[in-house]
């Protein structure tokens, strides 16, 4: 189930919570089976009075806690 929603949000913008508490928005680039994601566009989120831009990134699964596709 988990695979069609990300083959649905690909090229769209999600929010991604990461263990250690920080949460990331970018446009989905890209998964693989093991939940790795690619985001273009990406920025931290966790604080938001301080948006900070990242770029590309690749996110390692394992750290992946929640993924909030677009509505």
């Amino acid at each position: 189930m988990i695979e069609k929603v990300l083959e649905r949000s690909l090229g769209k913008t999600v929010l991604i919570k990461l263990r250690g508490g920080r949460t990331l928005r970018g446009t989905l680039e890209g998964f693989d089976q093991h939940v790795n994601l690619v985001l273009k566009d990406a920025e931290n989120i966790s604080d938001p009075d301080n948006v900070e831009p990242i770029g590309t990134i690749i996110l390692r699964g394992d750290n992946v806690i929640m993924i909030s596709p677009p509505p």
